[in-house]
C-alpha cells in the first residue's frame, strides 16, 4: 500500500516530467520549424582546399512567443548537390511573428564547389536549399528545431572580395 506521502511525492513527480517535456512553448503547444532564406552570401577566403563563404540568413518566426536562438548549424545545396556547411554562435532573440537576419561562416571544399557548380554555363539561376537546426536556449530543457527551405539564386548574386 502507497502511503498519502508517496502518493503526492510520484503526482508531483508526474507534474515536473509533464512541465519539462512541454518545454518553454506552454503545455500542448509546438513550435513551429522557422521560415528560412538565403539572403546574402559572398566569398571571404579561397585556399587550395576550401573556400571560405560568408552568408546571411533570414529567420521568420512565426510562432506566438519569442524565440531564444543560442545558435545554429546548416547546409547548403546548389543544384541537388552538398556545397557548404557551417555553424554559428548566433544568440540573438527573435520576437514572435517578426525576423532577424543571421551571419554565418560555411566551408566548401573546392571539390564540392566544382561538383555543385558543373553545368551552369546554360544555367541563369543556382537552385539552393538550405538544412539545419536552430538551438534555442531558455527553458528547462533546450530546444532543437529543424528547418529546410529552398530557393533560387541569380548567378550574379555571388560576389567574390576584392584584394588589392
Amino acid at each position: 500500500m502507497i502511503s498519502f506521502r508517496q502518493y503526492l511525492s510520484l503526482l508531483g513527480g508526474l507534474a515536473l516530467l509533464l512541465f519539462v517535456l512541454s518545454g518553454c512553448a506552454g503545455f500542448g503547444k509546438r513550435l513551429e520549424s522557422p521560415r528560412i532564406t538565403l539572403a546574402n552570401i559572398k566569398v571571404q577566403e579561397t585556399k587550395v582546399l576550401e573556400t571560405v563563404f560568408q552568408i546571411e540568413i533570414r529567420v521568420f518566426n512565426t510562432n506566438e512567443v519569442a524565440l531564444e536562438v543560442k545558435g545554429i548549424e546548416c547546409d547548403i545545396e546548389l543544384n541537388g548537390k552538398h556545397f557548404a556547411t557551417g555553424v554559428s554562435k548566433a544568440e540573438t532573440k527573435i520576437p514572435s511573428y517578426e525576423t532577424t537576419l543571421i551571419p554565418m561562416t560555411m566551408y566548401s571544399s573546392i571539390l564540392d564547389i566544382v561538383i555543385g557548380l558543373k553545368g551552369l554555363s546554360n544555367t541563369v539561376k543556382l537552385k539552393y536549399r538550405i538544412t539545419g537546426k536552430l538551438r534555442l536556449g531558455k527553458g528547462a530543457v533546450p530546444a532543437i528545431i529543424p528547418f529546410q527551405s529552398h530557393g533560387e539564386l541569380p548567378l550574379g548574386g555571388l560576389s567574390v572580395p576584392n584584394n588589392t
